[in-house]
């Protein structure tokens, strides 16, 4: 059907879903910078929680690099063997490992987090990379300027 003289057709909205990270960093008791990364998948509608641990902020941000990266490449790899195939939880243990990542079981998040939204399946952009490194930077200058004023 077409659109009478004086009418406009509507264009249709397609809504795409959009992959979210949720990031946070914190140094350990040994000095080390724990990075936690919170993977949401809407294309499964399912979560996944993986750390890994850096010597440097430098290095943690470089990690996070990669690791957002491969999160965004194995999203159905991930999915199929950790949640279709949760029988064998340890397989998608060992994807991780293989990239430097360890499962998170921790069940809280801690609060001063950042995030990105990006495509599924597509490269992570470095414009997203610059916001992520100054609010983590920040949060670790936060809570070492916490630790200061006890």
């Amino acid at each position: 059907m077409t659109p009478e003289i004086g009418e406009t057709s509507m264009p249709t909205r397609i809504t795409t879903s959009r992959n979210e990270y949720r990031c946070s960093i914190e140094r350990n008791q040994s000095g080390k910078y724990c990075v936690r990364l919170r993977a949401y998948y809407p294309k499964h509608a399912w979560t996944l929680s993986v750390y890994f641990l850096a010597s440097s902020f430098d290095r943690a941000m470089k990690k996070l690099e990669e690791a957002l990266d491969y999160l965004q490449r194995q999203e159905e790899k991930l999915w199929f063997w950790g949640v279709d195939r949760a029988e064998d939880m340890g397989f998608s243990a060992e994807f991780l490992r293989e990239a430097g990542m360890r499962l998170d079981r921790r069940t809280e998040f801690p609060k001063r987090a950042t995030s990105v939204t990006l495509a599924p399946e597509r490269e992570v952009p470095a414009s997203v990379l610059g916001p992520m490194r100054r609010g983590l930077a920040e949060s670790v200058e936060f809570v070492r300027a916490a630790v200061a004023g006890d």
